[in-house]
């Protein structure tokens, strides 16, 4: 081979695509899940490749990337509350070292999320939450509606009260993306920019996979990162094909304009009707307002509907919203699994791991995700902060397949 051209490889892996590849590790799914794999990977020193058509895509394009552990507290959930704890504590230095190692912005800011009441019933639920938040031991603050809009004066007169958590930041899932890209290029990354559309399995382990031109990549090991997708692989045992369900979500994206500036200093959410809605400002000026959660399986279109529900209710958390220009409308599909938290590590099939059903939290979980992943690949354990999420700790297939449906 010329000695330009080798050099030209080196400095553009993602331009590799051999016929037959053999590396440590390879990953199916270039979302942030999948990048945040592969780039750990790497950094420790194993050949890496990821396959996935268009790397840096799938959910994080639709995420508002609220990093919200406390807000986001749910009854049950404690032990996922203690993972998502743990990813936004590392969330800084995280943030640090993939801007330093891509040489681009991530739009992390730490600025805090305001949850407020805008009824009686609303705030009644709000002092529910308040409470499992102190006996979780976490750290909210509650206020009454003129704290509420002293902090946020865009507010509507009717906030009835809130919460305030200055724990709960934001990162621009976008960005976040297109730096794990570049991180993972930089980092001796290949990519392989198709799907993948068989699992190759031999000798009972996985082997690695062929893509849908006929590629074949084998690998020592393999991750299973396609997020709500990650159920679909061909060549996947039965009995190892993971419980992940698509959970549809339609998110609007609108500009400030300078002269309206500053709109909200922080994200804030509610809960109108019964529906939850985030409102979250970037320091671009873009505000994101979402999220809807409709079980309509691979349906991605953008209704009229779900378009409408977003700007009511976020009209009456912030009316002045309605003066905004519209820029964007996007549908994309969570991965849910059966109890809403994410599986992590290694299958019941030898050389098969899994990094999906991230659900809600897979932009918050970024970072524990990446370092789980390569801990296992490396030693072949898990972390034991993350072993409550292996994909063992769901039953028989039968049992899951009525948890799914």
């Amino acid at each position: 081979m010329h000695p330009r051209t080798m050099q030209a490889q080196r400095a553009h892996p993602q331009s590799v695509h051999p016929r037959t590849a053999t590396s440590d590790v390879l990953v199916l799914g270039g979302g942030v899940i999948g990048l945040v794999t592969a780039w750990r990977a790497a950094q420790r020193g194993l050949r890496t490749a990821v396959v996935d058509p268009e790397p840096g895509g799938g959910a994080a394009q639709v995420a508002a990337g609220m990093l919200a552990a406390v807000t986001e507290l749910h009854y049950g959930e404690q032990t996922l509350l203690a993972l998502n704890l743990a990813s936004a504590r590392r969330y800084p230095e995280f943030a640090a070292e993939l801007q330093e190692a891509s040489g681009r912005e991530l739009g992390y800011r730490a600025c805090g999320t305001l949850a407020v009441a805008l009824d009686a019933d609303d705030r009644a639920h709000l002092r529910e939450l308040h409470a499992l938040q102190r006996e979780s031991g976490l750290d909210s603050e509650w206020l009454s509606g003129r704290e509420c809009r002293r902090l946020e004066p865009m507010l509507a007169p009717g906030v009835r009260g809130g919460l305030r958590v200055d724990g709960d930041h934001q990162i621009d899932p976008r960005r976040l993306a297109a730096a794990l890209v570049t991180a993972c290029e930089r980092a001796g990354v290949t990519f392989h920019r198709q799907w993948a559309q068989r699992l190759t399995v031999a000798g009972e382990r996985a082997r690695g996979a062929v893509l849908a031109d006929g590629t074949e990549l084998a690998a020592d090991q393999v991750v299973l990162a396609t997020g709500s997708l990650s159920g679909r692989l061909d060549g996947v045992p039965p009995d190892v094909v993971p419980p992940v369900r698509p959970v549809k979500g339609q998110v609007l994206r609108l500009t400030v304009p300078k002269a309206y500036a500053p709109f909200l200093s922080r994200t804030v959410r509610a809960v109108v009707r019964g529906s939850a809605v985030y409102l979250v400002p970037r320091v671009d000026g873009e505000l994101v307002v979402g999220a809807t959660t409709e079980d309509l399986g691979w349906d991605t279109t953008v209704t009229a509907g779900g378009v409408y529900e977003l700007l009511r209710d976020a009209h009456e958390l912030v009316p002045g919203i309605t003066e905004l220009p519209l820029t964007e409308t996007r549908a994309g599909l969570r991965p849910g699994s059966p109890d809403n938290a994410p599986l992590l590590g290694p299958t019941e099939l030898p050389g098969l791991h899994l990094a999906t059903g991230h659900y809600r939290n897979g932009v918050l979980l970024t970072p524990v995700t990446g370092d789980a992943m390569a801990h296992v690949l490396t030693t072949g354990e898990l972390p034991e902060a993350v072993r409550p999420f292996t994909p063992q700790r769901f039953g028989a297939r039968e049992e899951l397949e009525e948890l799914t449906v």
